[in-house]
């Protein structure tokens, strides 16, 4: 009877202690997975934030922001340092954030699609359909991004900031609660203030 006693108590403890270890392991994988995808996320928008400051006309002439909508971003950068424009798209795909970057060729230059290449910026972005990831104002707004965005998608040439926020939460049915990045920018080429 003792040795069954015995045997009890030590599958208890042996239970007990495989469960601790199991969600120990289970919460420090979602730490690091949640830190990871926000520090991925804060990288994305501070290199978006500073492409479109210094979005400019394209190699082709168009206007430096091709278009603007809630979940995409068009306009054209010189991001890398080279010699020509190239055309940088930032969209929502699905939970992805992603950046696609479109080199110009050609004779006649002219930004194919099938030259775009696409990189995964953020993944785990959890914005829902009425939670835009871009919201523009003009040059009207009163320094509060709060109110009054333009309708999207917006005209590009009434656009003077983008407004982005980006909801993070690596599983969204546990806790905690998405982590909200945001962040404003002014493009300098289009200022009409100065």
């Amino acid at each position: 009877m003792e040795i069954l006693v015995t045997l009890g108590i030590f599958l208890l403890v042996t239970t007990m202690i495989w469960m601790f270890v199991k969600q120990s392991y289970f919460f420090q994988s979602f730490a690091l997975e949640q830190t990871t995808s926000i520090n991925e996320a804060q990288r994305g928008v501070e290199i978006l934030v500073k492409e479109v400051r210094e979005a400019m006309p394209a190699d082709t002439g168009a206007y430096p922001i091709e278009s603007a909508d809630a979940f995409e971003l068009v306009f054209f950068s010189d991001y890398d340092r080279d010699v020509s424009v190239e055309r940088v798209r930032y969209f929502l795909d699905g939970s992805d954030f992603i950046k696609a970057v479109t080199e110009p060729s050609g004779s006649p230059l002219a930004y194919l699609p099938e030259n775009e290449v696409q990189t995964v910026i953020s993944r785990y972005v959890r914005n829902s359909q009425d939670e835009p990831v871009f919201s523009y104002y003009n040059g009207d707004y009163p320094g509060d991004t709060t109110h009054n965005p333009l309708a999207t998608p917006a005209d590009p040439l009434t656009l003077r900031l983008v407004n982005v926020r980006l909801k993070i939460n690596a599983i969204p049915e546990k806790a905690p609660k998405e982590f909200i990045l945001e962040s404003d920018v002014q493009i300098r080429n289009l200022k009409d203030n100065l």
